[in-house]
């Protein structure tokens, strides 16, 4: 029996192009949930975590709509709320799909708490988009009231908060009490409520974000975790992504990893968090850590698909970085892929 920390994506709500009514929500879960049970009859022990950005959206636009009548809750009231409403309906999901199966086991969804630092950089240069888009004026009135930065967007502008790196989760020994008594755990949903501790041992709410993937490595540490399993609606980080014939990587050294985050072969806001954490995991743990399919959960635990982060590559040639790789695959030439990792 292993422990696996499963980080969702935010396809397992809502996929590419689809409105994002509970309804739909709920229909996505359902397939989500078998995969996650199939792994869950297999004998692992599963702590779950999801992203909850078009969540966190959704209420940040009701919110905006309604502040003409009711006051607006600061951000990290609309990560709770989010974290509560995705939790919710995940655990009913996966309760659903044992029952199917003639099953049931116990399931806890813990609001979490993310210890950052209030001095980190991020807070310098707020990047990350939250809530609707509005015209400019409109959006400087705002920011002007509010104290927001704002940002443009498209043909709008969107305040933009910081988005700082996960430290600690504060909720983390009681979620490994729980694992421990064989509870199925949903937890660190949308990478936790950014919280800063003061002198006296408080804790106090940040306006910001937190990647979820990160804090899923903090998280996995935390309850001690075999596996960190990073599940999305891509079938592995590939080279040449957007290209007309992309490659998928088998296996990613460390090396590979971070000139890849660095290069930008990896984007930022796409699969560069998630091989970040992926190798942060593999590095803090010597653990096995892998990025692919929701429905292939358990063939990506098994190493059989997916991209697998891996210590060192079999020969200097793996160990290579991943520049070459990328050069290659963008220009329609794969001379040189072969340098940065094992590619199916």
């Amino acid at each position: 029996m292993s422990r696996v920390v499963v980080a969702l994506g935010g396809n397992a709500l809502i996929r590419r192009g689809q409105p994002g009514s509970t309804d739909v929500q709920r229909r996505n879960l359902l397939g989500a949930a078998r995969a996650l049970v199939e792994l869950e009859r297999l004998g692992h022990e599963l702590v779950l975590t999801h992203g909850n950005g078009p969540q966190v959206g959704f209420l940040s636009i009701e919110a905006d709509a309604a502040r003409e009548s009711v006051p607006v809750p600061p951000l990290d009231v609309l990560v709770a709320e989010s974290e509560g409403q995705i939790g919710y309906l995940l655990a009913q999901a996966i309760a659903a799909q044992l029952a199917i199966e003639g099953r049931a086991r116990p399931i806890a969804v813990v609001l979490s708490q993310t210890i950052v630092d209030p001095d980190d950089p991020a807070f310098a240069s707020p990047s990350k988009p939250v809530g609707p888009v509005y015209e400019a004026g409109r959006a400087t009135e705002l920011a002007a009231e509010h104290g927001w930065t704002i940002a443009p967007d498209g043909a709008g502008w969107r305040r933009v908060v910081a988005s700082p790196r996960p430290l600690e989760i504060v909720e983390a020994p009681a979620i490994t009490i729980l694992a421990d008594a064989g509870v199925l755990v949903i937890a660190s949903g949308g990478g936790g409520i950014p919280v800063a501790r003061r002198p006296g041992g408080a804790l106090v709410g940040l306006e910001a974000v937190v990647d979820k993937d990160l804090a899923a490595v903090v998280l996995a540490e935390a309850v001690n975790a075999d596996a960190l399993l990073l599940l999305t609606d891509v079938s592995a980080a590939h080279l040449g992504w957007g290209a007309a014939e992309p490659l998928p990587i088998r296996r990613l050294t460390l090396a590979g990893a971070t000139a890849g985050v660095e290069d930008g072969t990896f984007a930022a806001g796409s699969m560069g968090p998630k091989v970040t954490a992926a190798a942060d995991f593999v590095r803090r743990t010597g653990g096995f850590a892998a990025i692919g399919a929701l429905e292939d959960a358990v063939a990506v635990l098994d190493g059989r698909v997916g991209t697998r982060i891996v210590d060192r590559g079999r020969n200097a040639h793996e160990d290579a970085t991943i520049g070459t790789g990328r050069a290659a695959a963008a220009s329609g030439s794969m001379e040189g892929a072969h340098e940065l990792t094992s590619i199916g």
